[in-house]
C-alpha cells in the first residue's frame, strides 16, 4: 500500500508533535489521524521518548546528530527541554533514577547527591553550591558525548585516515537508511543521480548544511574527529551553537526580522483541543513558554529576543545561566522561603529533580540523620 506523505513543512511540524493519552502513553490512533489530515498539536515534550529515533537502527542513531541533546535548554525547532533540570542535576546518573525502580534505593542516591552538593556541610544547598554542581554535571554530559564520538567517528571513517568527506558520510548515512552501500558508493563515484525519497533527501540536505558549518576554516570539506563532534553535538562548538540558534529562529520567526517576540515563541504550533484535559495541557504549554521567554531568555526584558540573547541562553557552559537555573530549581522546592534547599525539601520534590517520586520523605530524613 502506498501512503502519500504530507508536505515537508507539515512533516517538520509533525516531528515536534506529541499527543498525551491515558497514563501518558502515545495515542497511535491520534497520531495516524494527524498524518492523514495534517493537523498539528502542541508538543508535550516527552524528552525521554525522543532520546533515540523510534525504529532507527543503532548505527543510524550513532551517525546522525541526536534529536535530543543532554543539558541543552531547547530542542530542535525551539521546543523546551522539560528534562533539562534533571539532566543538569543528575548528569550521567540520570538513567539510574527510573520511575519503577526501588524507592528506597533512589532515596539513598538522592541523599548522597544532596551531601555532594552541600560542599560546606551545613545541611542546606545554596544557589552558588547548586551552580557549581550544575556546571560539573554539564561537563559530565560533554565528556560522555566526547567518548561516544570516538566510536561514532570510527563508524564513518572506515579507512582510518582521521578525516571524513561529505561523500563518505553520505554513503554511510544512506546505508543506515537501508540503501545498498556498494551501489550508493558506485553512483557517487560516477557522479550518477541517486534515487532518494523526498523525506530522506530533506534530512540529507539539512545534514549537509550542518556538515559544512562544522568544517572549521580554512574549509577543506573534510571533518576530523573534533569537527565531527561539533557536527553531532553543536553545544561543543561556539560556531555550531550559533548555527543552531539561527535554525531555531528560522523555525519560529514569523515576520522574518531574525528576532523573536513572545507571540512567535508561544505559537509553535497551534494546538488542537478536543476536550478539557487537552485544553489544560495546551494552556500549561503556553504559560510555560511565556514564562521562560519573559523571565529567562529575554535578558533585557524589552519583549524581543535577539540571536545574541538566545545564544547566551543556549550556551550550556554559561555560568550566569547556570546560576539562574540554580535559583529556579531552589525556588521550586523552597517551602520555607529561605532561598536554600534542605534535605526534606529536595526529597519531597524528588520527582522534579530526578523524575522519581519518593514516598515517606519526612520519615527518610529521620532514618538517615
Amino acid at each position: 500500500m502506498t501512503v502519500s506523505l504530507p508536505p515537508s513543512s507539515t512533516r517538520r511540524m509533525l516531528k515536534m508533535t506529541w499527543i498525551r493519552c491515558e497514563l501518558g502513553s502515545l495515542c497511535l490512533a491520534s497520531l495516524c489521524a494527524l498524518l492523514l489530515v495534517g493537523v498539528q498539536a502542541r508538543p508535550t515534550n516527552n524528552s525521554a521518548a525522543r532520546k533515540e529515533k523510534p525504529g532507527a537502527s543503532k548505527e543510524e542513531n550513532e551517525i546522525q546528530p541526536p534529536n535530543h541533546l543532554n543539558g541543552l535548554k531547547l530542542e530542535k525547532g525551539g521546543v523546551l527541554n522539560k528534562d533539562f533540570h534533571q539532566e543538569v542535576f543528575l548528569g550521567k546518573d540520570m538513567e539510574e533514577f527510573e520511575v519503577d525502580s526501588e524507592p528506597i534505593r533512589n532515596r539513598k542516591k538522592l541523599i548522597g547527591i544532596f551531601e555532594k552538593v552541600d560542599v560546606n556541610v551545613d545541611k542546606k544547598i545554596s544557589a552558588n553550591e547548586m551552580q557549581r554542581w550544575i556546571m560539573e554535571k554539564t561537563e559530565e554530559h560533554f565528556q560522555q558525548a566526547t567518548e561516544e564520538n570516538k566510536l561514532h567517528f570510527k563508524a564513518v571513517d572506515p579507512d582510518g585516515d582521521g578525516q571524513v568527506s561529505w561523500d563518505e558520510y553520505r554513503i554511510k548515512f544512506l546505508a543506515s537508511k537501508g540503501f545498498n552501500e556498494k551501489e550508493v558508493a558506485e553512483k557517487i563515484k560516477n557522479n550518477e543521480e541517486l534515487k532518494i525519497d523526498e523525506e530522506t533527501q530533506e534530512v540529507l540536505d539539512n545534514l549537509k548544511d550542518r556538515w559544512f558549518q562544522a568544517d572549521e576554516p580554512p574549509a577543506d570539506h573534510l571533518l576530523n574527529e573534533e569537527e565531527f563532534l561539533a557536527f553531532l553535538h553543536p553545544e561543543h562548538s561556539r560556531g555550531m551553537l550559533k548555527f543552531m540558534v539561527k535554525e531555531i529562529i528560522r523555525d519560529l520567526d514569523q515576520d522574518g526580522d531574525k528576532r523573536l517576540t513572545v507571540s512567535e515563541f508561544i505559537s509553535l504550533p497551534v494546538g488542537t483541543v478536543e476536550n478539557q484535559e487537552a485544553q489544560d495541557i495546551d494552556d500549561d504549554w503556553v504559560k510555560e513558554r511565556r514564562k521562560e521567554f519573559e523571565e529567562v531568555i529575554d535578558a533585557d526584558h524589552d519583549g524581543i529576543v535577539t540571536m545574541e540573547e538566545l545564544e547566551e541562553y543556549m550556551d550550556p557552559m554559561n555560568e550566569y545561566s547556570a546560576l539562574n537555573e540554580a535559583k529556579q530549581m531552589i525556588a521550586v522546592a523552597d517551602e520555607n522561603q529561605d532561598h536554600y534547599l534542605e534535605l526534606e525539601e529536595i526529597l519531597k520534590y524528588s520527582e522534579y529533580f530526578t523524575g522519581s517520586k519518593l514516598m515517606n520523605y519526612a520519615q527518610s530524613v529521620h532514618e538517615e540523620f
